[in-house]
């Protein structure tokens, strides 16, 4: 292979990838429905109820893969989460929720498991988008 044939192929790859960072980022109300699908799976748990926590759960794993379905049919990619972000996740759920079962179960105080709800629903949101906009910043070759 003589170098002007390497350099087209690395200029095709740089491209390729720069094409891939430019439609990846999911839009904001990725972020948002995902924060809000947990709210209402963890914040159903509030009325002790399996009538309402069972379509609640459903209705999350329903929208997950719906959100999945149109982020594959809109960039053609799915990629896993790393796993230092999972590691980070699993932290800020133990956390968050270990206090609030013990709380709701424990204690009564079902109030708790909506404020979980709101924590793990915005830090989730939140933590989508960070990870969406390193890829990005990634795929583009930047720090």
């Amino acid at each position: 292979m003589d170098r002007d044939a390497a350099a087209a192929q690395l200029a095709a790859l740089q491209a390729d990838r720069a094409a891939l960072a430019d439609r990846v980022l999911q839009p904001w109300w990725y972020d948002v429905a995902l924060g809000l699908l947990l709210f209402g799976f963890l914040a159903s748990r509030a009325l002790d109820s399996p009538w309402v926590t069972l379509p609640a759960l459903v209705l999350f794993g329903a929208g997950l893969g719906a959100l999945v379905a149109a982020y594959r049919r809109r960039t053609g990619v799915w990629v896993g989460t790393p796993p230092r972000l999972m590691a980070l996740w699993a932290a800020v759920v133990l956390v968050v929720l270990v206090p609030a079962l013990v709380l709701a179960d424990g204690f009564g105080q079902r109030w708790a498991m909506v404020v979980a709800g709101a924590v793990l629903g915005t830090a989730v949101g939140v933590l989508s988008r960070v990870w969406g906009r390193r890829w990005v910043a990634e795929l583009r070759g930047q720090p």
